[in-house]
C-alpha cells in the first residue's frame, strides 16, 4: 500500500494497525520516502523459509559441533 505523508499524519493509528499485516510506502512529492512494517515480519519469513531445510531430528549439541568443525 501507498500512500502520503499527509494521509500518514492524519491517520497514523490507522496505519500503525494496517503495518502489522502488510507493508505501508510513505510518499511525499510522489516519490517514495519511507516504509512503515512490522519488525517481526522478517523473523516469520525466515523462519518459514528454514522449515524443512533443518533436519527434524538434529540436536543443539550436534549443530553445535558441526558449525564449529567448519571452522
Amino acid at each position: 500500500m501507498s500512500i502520503t505523508a499527509t494521509e500518514l499524519k492524519l491517520n497514523l493509528g490507522k496505519y500503525l494497525k494496517l503495518a502489522e499485516h502488510e507493508d505501508i510506502f510513505i510518499t511525499r512529492n510522489g516519490k517514495v520516502v519511507a516504509k512503515l512494517s512490522n519488525p517481526n515480519a522478517d523473523r516469520v519469513e525466515m523462519a518459514k523459509s528454514l522449515l524443512g531445510v533443518i533436519p527434524s531430528d538434529i540436536t543443539i549439541e550436534k549443530a553445535r559441533e558441526e558449525r564449529i568443525s567448519r571452522l
